[in-house]
């Protein structure tokens, strides 16, 4: 695959330029994982193994907007001014989806969860109960060699620094779900915290490090990577924050993930910290009894009243207020950067579709 042009369709709104883009990054990034994916060293290994390899491929080509990717790529087109794509910097984008589907298998394993991109998740798929997900670990740890098989080998100049940054950003997501997880009782979880925990998920979504990732693997000066980085934390941090509500407030039908799955596990996500800090001793109390219930007893109805006692006391509107004014922040360092051939406009386009992600 030699280099791909940005767009051949005629000039059309920002709006649709982003949608255009991201249906382009769609099918090359799709593509390329179909072709990272044959794995013909390993198709005569054994029977079942290739039976799993068929569920990996059924559930890394899941219907997605390929986001992070979208936003690798953009980076680096725009700090080469150019809308041309090399084959290599495809391979890389498809080696950053292999990565993020390593992270989605175990994090589904932790979280106890259902869905991914509205279909099973992989240890739901591989075996019931423990079984699965043990075979589901692994699987995942799969991927993440191949990802890294494929970013070192894409052949572009700086591949191999590009990815120790990307990784060196994965480890503080490992600081921040170890957090996310371990996190003490109700009452012992600051504001602060809280936030200190969000902002370190953040990197797990990938859109703190795709923008910078994508400038360096474009020989970008120091400066443009920090501004970028910037908007990536923004992003992300938006990102996170209504991932936090979804986990409370959330609709599997529309989301992908299975709805309450948060509140389920009794995770001390932000809006609910906030709620916390700012309600009445008697509140309080009763958050605390609500969140501590083992799953098996949290039904609708109590799912119902954890939410209304979030919503009451002001942690949904908190929320919601921090995400718009990270998503302000984002807007203005953007308004900041260089806009050769319109790329910084393709790149607001895409962070604006992002900020739709829940209504």
């Amino acid at each position: 695959m030699g280099p791909t042009p940005f767009l051949t369709a005629p000039p059309m709104p920002v709006p649709s330029v982003g949608q255009a883009w991201l249906k382009l990054v769609q099918a090359q990034v799709e593509a390329s994982l179909v072709e990272l994916l044959e794995l013909p060293d390993e198709s005569r290994l054994d029977a079942r193994w290739t039976r799993v390899l068929e569920q990996v491929r059924e559930y890394v080509l899941r219907p997605s907007r390929r986001v992070r990717t979208a936003l690798l790529l953009a980076g680096y087109c725009l700090a080469r001014g150019s809308a041309a794509v090399p084959a290599g910097l495809w391979r890389f984008a498809a080696g950053l989806e292999l990565l993020h589907s390593f992270l989605g298998i175990h994090d589904d394993v932790t979280d106890r969860a259902a869905l991914r991109h509205g279909g099973l998740a992989m240890h739901h798929l591989l075996a019931p109960g423990r079984a699965g997900q043990d075979l589901a670990v692994v699987v995942g740890d799969h991927l993440f060699a191949r990802a890294l098989e494929t970013m070192l080998g894409s052949e572009l100049p700086g591949a191999a620094r590009a990815s120790q940054f990307y990784l060196r950003v994965f480890r503080h997501t490992s600081v921040g779900r170890y957090l996310d997880l371990g996190m003490s009782p109700l009452g012992s979880v600051g504001v602060r915290q809280s936030l200190r925990v969000a902002r370190l998920k953040t990197a797990r979504q990938g859109f703190c490090a795709s923008l910078p990732c994508g400038a360096m693997l474009a020989g970008a000066h120091t400066g443009l990577q920090l501004r970028l980085a910037r908007v990536g934390d923004q992003v992300g941090l938006a990102w996170q924050l209504k991932d936090d509500l979804c986990g409370l407030f959330g609709d599997a039908r529309t989301s992908g993930k299975s709805a309450d799955c948060d509140f389920m596990l009794g995770r001390r996500t932000f809006p609910v910290v906030v709620a916390w800090s700012r309600a009445c001793p008697e509140v309080r109390r009763e958050m605390e009894s609500l969140w501590a219930l083992p799953p098996e007893r949290k039904n609708e109805l109590v799912r119902t009243r954890a939410r209304r006692l979030v919503e009451e006391a002001g942690g949904r509107v908190a929320t919601e207020r921090l995400v718009a004014r990270a998503s302000s922040g984002a807007e203005r360092t953007l308004a900041a950067l260089p806009n050769p051939n319109g790329l910084r406009d393709l790149l607001r386009s895409l962070v604006g579709q992002m900020s739709h992600r829940m209504s």
